[in-house]
């Protein structure tokens, strides 16, 4: 394999990263991919002229990553790997989106963000998929929804009260990000807040990411006591997030005692995170070179306290909510998704393991804390709404274990260090188990060690079709149960 071979969060040079003929680099993307790496990211860099284009591939076996590049000069297509790799779909519609470069054979090739400019600084147009007959009808629904949610649209194609088809359209809230790091490069606390405002759900996630490939490129030591504050607040965070799905699913079948106590408990955990670094979602914790709030004896007391009583309340709340014949009825054998096609559409997280797909980036690539203690995989096989559900019970509980585990165990050591000068002409690939999945963050530096490129992939990226694979075959009044099941990010996705 002449791709360059790395690992999570190693600085490579740009100079070592092959450079292939485009033709070479998908067919070798398709063999690697049929070989059981996945892809990661596929992305562009407009360098003068030139257009650079950039494959990352991750082996979780060997906890490697693989990456080679392909240079456009004047060439304005290439043949598409989406008939073969169908994970790559997104991304060639962003990247024909971006850089106006087509994936002649894409089977699906239209915008990924509304309002985005092509290539001639034009909007394109999107086109839905239509299905035709006397007895199919459209249902549609948003962008504007009813209550407090994000901007999507959901276009059905029906057959009486059987969804075929479903197609979502998103981008209604691009707010340019990517763009937003490189015109903001020279203010470190303004990208700092921006990656924590990538996804508000996601803050730890997403500001850790993006920190530790800064971190990496400045080749700072961070100290272990930072890094397992860090990893306690990140597993609250999944805690939560797991929490506020269980309240929502519980809600979206009428269990509202579910609904009730599951929220309550997610406040809980959010009011601990508070204790900490005062947000309840984290704002703020994360420093360049390790964290800004610590953990003292009196507080971390009172997070053992804390995480005790909602293991108990918790499993009690799970056990009622998981042996209730009405809410069985609706979770179980809905809106399946099996192994074969999530593994054919790259999906990742706890969608993806409620899948059967063994995939967890704190075991497959560890980062920080997790380079110091063994992680176990956790996954169900049936992949339906049950599925999606019972793993964030098993992943709650999970997280409190690991809690425990940093807590009793935390290091002495300074809160952060200051960090040097980026290393110029430089590549890292950052990659984090975020509460909804995989969150990826590569990072690029010019010759003078600025950044000139931050392409950032939220695990929404990833999972969005497989709710659509999700309600085929499904009544169309399923649907609010089987979205709340993946409960995926508008704003993530559009960045």
């Amino acid at each position: 394999m002449n791709w360059i071979e790395s690992k999570n969060l190693e600085t490579v040079s740009l100079k070592e990263i092959p450079v292939l003929q485009i033709d070479e680099l998908t067919s070798q993307l398709e063999k690697f991919v049929k070989e059981g790496k996945r892809l990661v990211q596929f992305f562009g860099l407009k360098d003068g002229e030139r257009i650079i284009l950039y494959a990352v591939l991750a082996d979780d076996n060997l906890s490697k990553i693989y990456s080679a590049s392909s240079k456009f000069d004047n060439e304005n297509s290439y043949t598409s790997v989406t008939p073969s790799v169908p994970s790559a779909f997104l991304f060639e519609r962003e990247f024909y989106e971006q850089f106006g470069i087509k994936p002649e054979g894409h089977p699906w090739l239209k915008p990924v963000r509304k309002g985005i400019s092509g290539i001639n600084e034009e909007e394109i147009p999107y086109e839905f998929f239509k299905m035709s007959g006397e007895e199919v009808h459209e249902v549609g629904a948003g962008p504007i929804h009813a209550g407090i949610i994000e901007p999507g649209h959901f276009r059905f194609s029906c057959h009486g009260e059987i969804v075929h088809h479903l197609e979502i359209q998103l981008g209604f809230q691009h707010r340019g990000v990517e763009d937003l790091f490189i015109k903001n490069s020279h203010r470190p606390l303004y990208i700092l807040k921006l990656a924590e405002s990538i996804a508000g759900d996601t803050m730890i996630g997403h500001a850790g990411t993006f920190v530790r490939g800064i971190e990496s490129l400045a080749g700072a030591a961070v100290s272990k006591r930072a890094k397992f504050i860090r990893k306690i607040m990140l597993e609250l965070e999944r805690i939560a997030n797991h929490l506020g799905d269980l309240s929502a699913l519980s809600n979206d079948v009428a269990y509202l005692t579910g609904n009730a106590a599951f929220g309550a408990l997610r406040t809980k955990v959010i009011n601990t995170s508070m204790l900490v670094c005062g947000s309840r979602f984290g704002r703020s914790l994360i420093a360049y070179g390790g964290v800004n709030f610590n953990i003292n004896s009196e507080l971390k007391s009172k997070i053992l306290s804390n995480i005790k009583e909602l293991n108990d309340e918790v499993s009690l709340a799970a056990e009622v909510l998981f042996t209730s014949a009405s809410v069985m009825e609706r979770f179980e054998k809905t809106g399946i998704v099996e192994a074969e096609s999530a593994s054919e559409i790259g999906m990742v997280g706890p969608a993806a393991r409620a899948s059967g797909l063994s995939i967890d980036i704190r075991s497959d690539h560890p980062f920080e804390a997790f380079e110091y203690f063994p992680f176990h995989k956790l996954t169900l096989s049936s992949g339906d709404v049950f599925a999606r559900a019972y793993i964030r019970f098993i992943e709650i509980q999970q997280s409190i274990k690991i809690i425990n585990e940093l807590l009793n165990n935390l290091p002495e050591g300074e809160l952060y260090k200051n960090i040097a000068e980026l290393k110029p002409d430089a590549i890292v690939i950052s990659l984090t188990e975020g509460w909804r999945g995989e969150i990826s963050h590569v990072i690029l530096t010019d010759a003078a060690g600025k950044i000139k490129r931050v392409k950032v992939k939220d695990p929404s990226f990833n999972n969005w079709f497989g709710l659509a694979l999700a309600v085929r075959d499904e009544g169309i009044s399923d649907f609010p149960l089987c979205n709340k099941s993946f409960n995926l990010s508008y704003c993530g996705f559009d960045l």
